[in-house]
């Protein structure tokens, strides 16, 4: 118990310190990042959104705006998939090389999220929580973590809270380092490369939808598969 509490003191310091790592010195292109978001869409250019966070504490997630305004209304379960025309020119790029994500170090910063945590969901989500699932709120929230560096949209939500639990249960910093790492490379070569291939060995609960999303990669990937 000791050693955890002294794990997780050590993971906050290193929240603190990466964020301004990547806030200060790169904060030229986060500006440009903004300008541009404002120049080719009509809109705010963060998107801001209630989620819970450690012990179901709601907070307001801060990400680049990449979708158009009024494209907020999401279904439980459905993700926005890289095709979507919702998303705009710029909201493309962003979404891909996760940079739409950068302004929640400041989210870090302030204590609401951790680099590497469970994936925050929306506020609804907490309607279906059993106590099982419930475990995700046993820490922060993650800028990356096990679920999305192991497939995230292409996974059900099932599979999804199911690593999330797992990395509360098995917490370790060396974990966190291997996240971390497998991070660049889902920035590198995509989500969809790592499906399958998740850093810990658990049971997949695999429903049709997330067979359907794969086959949809795939055909895009091979447009000969297609029928």
């Amino acid at each position: 118990m000791e050693g955890n509490k002294i794990q997780k003191s050590i993971k906050r310091t290193m929240d603190i310190v990466i964020s301004f790592v990547v806030l200060i010195p790169f904060l030229l292109i986060w500006v440009t990042i903004a300008i541009l978001i404002k120049v080719t869409s009509k809109g705010p250019i963060f998107f801001l959104q209630d989620r819970p966070g450690l012990n179901k504490q709601i907070f307001k997630v801060y990400k680049y705006r990449t979708m158009k305004p009024g494209s907020d209304v999401m279904v439980k379960g459905q993700e926005v998939m890289k095709d979507d025309d919702r998303i705009t020119s710029i909201g493309k790029f962003l979404r891909r090389s996760k940079l739409d994500e950068i302004p929640q170090v400041l989210n870090v910063l302030k204590g609401e999220m951790s680099l590497v945590g469970p994936r925050p969901e929306r506020v609804a989500s907490l309607a279906d929580y059993d106590d099982e699932i419930s475990k995700r709120l046993y820490m922060r929230p993650g800028m990356t973590g096990l679920s999305q560096v192991s497939g995230n949209i292409h996974l059900s939500l099932e599979d999804r809270y199911k690593l999330d639990v797992y990395y509360i249960e098995n917490y370790n910093l060396w974990l966190d380092l291997k996240i971390i790492l497998r991070t660049i490379g889902v920035v590198v070569l995509g989500e969809d490369r790592y499906l399958h291939k998740s850093l810990v060995k658990i049971k997949p609960v695999y429903n049709e939808v997330a067979a359907a999303k794969e086959e949809a990669v795939s055909n895009e990937k091979n447009p000969s598969n297609r029928g």
